[in-house]
């Protein structure tokens, strides 16, 4: 907030500087050029301070656990993208849910958050397996391409449900060209599995892992799939600087 009233502080500056000591107008064209790009560049950084403080605020507004508090990058990324996708029609207009998997982190840890952006908080953190062929314990390796095993990063939109060979499951469509788009066509859907769980976790030293879908635990897979199917947004994280600077779904 502090930063707003600075920035608000310079525009009043540069506009009362159209005059001079003596009370008249200094109408020199360049001086009046020189005015309205300082002031067009004061205002743009009004207006970007105010957006990331909105981000913060809405992070730390939201009942995260201490032990298992969502990597706050992660947030902001998936949340620019939630809201572009909603700007772009993609996501209803009242859509409100936001699922994200940071996969930077261990499998072994609780890396997916179900986040309720209107109600501000938690409502799924649980274990989510990656692809056989992106990692062992830590994801490392992504794909777009068919029978590679591995996951894909970026943006999905929700879809319906099935029963399958994994039993109850949610098909996803990729919204990142190039990331994801081919999604659909490799069947990568969410879906329970009997690898993901602690005790797995406990005697195999890591979850076990999927052919590349976001694979969750049994108990939870229902409840998941029930609440965010249907046109939400779920985003598959991690600091991929090729994908994080590639996504149109991440332009400011």
């Amino acid at each position: 907030m502090k930063g707003l009233y600075s920035a608000l502080g310079i525009v009043y500056m540069i506009t009362t500087s159209f005059y001079l000591s003596n009370g008249k107008v200094d109408t020199k064209k360049e001086n009046i050029n020189t005015t309205k790009t300082e002031i067009s560049t004061a205002v743009k950084t009004v207006k970007n301070n105010t957006e990331v403080t909105s981000s913060e605020e809405l992070y730390n507004s939201i009942g995260f656990e201490n032990d298992h508090k969502l990597n706050y990058d992660a947030f902001s990324k998936g949340l620019l993208g939630f809201e572009n996708l909603k700007k772009a029609g993609m996501l209803d207009a009242d859509a409100h849910l936001l699922t994200i998997c940071d996969f930077s982190l261990s499998s072994n840890t609780k890396r997916l958050w179900v986040i309720d952006i209107n109600e501000k908080k938690v409502l799924f953190n649980s274990l989510v397996a990656h692809g056989k062929n992106t990692g062992e314990e830590f994801a490392q390796n992504f794909s777009n391409t068919e029978s590679s095993y591995q996951s894909s990063l970026g943006f999905y939109i929700t879809d319906t449900t099935y029963e399958g060979d994994n039993g109850y499951s949610l098909k996803l469509l990729g919204m990142d060209k190039g990331f994801n788009d081919a999604a659909f066509k490799r069947a990568i859907v969410m879906h329970g599995a009997d690898y993901v769980s602690e005790d797995f976790a406990s005697m195999h030293k890591r979850i076990g892992r999927s052919w590349g879908c976001p694979a969750l635990p049994r108990a939870l897979t229902e409840p998941i799939i029930n609440t965010i199917k249907g046109k939400s947004c779920l985003f598959i994280y991690y600091p991929d600087q090729n994908y994080l600077s590639s996504s149109e779904w991440l332009k400011s």
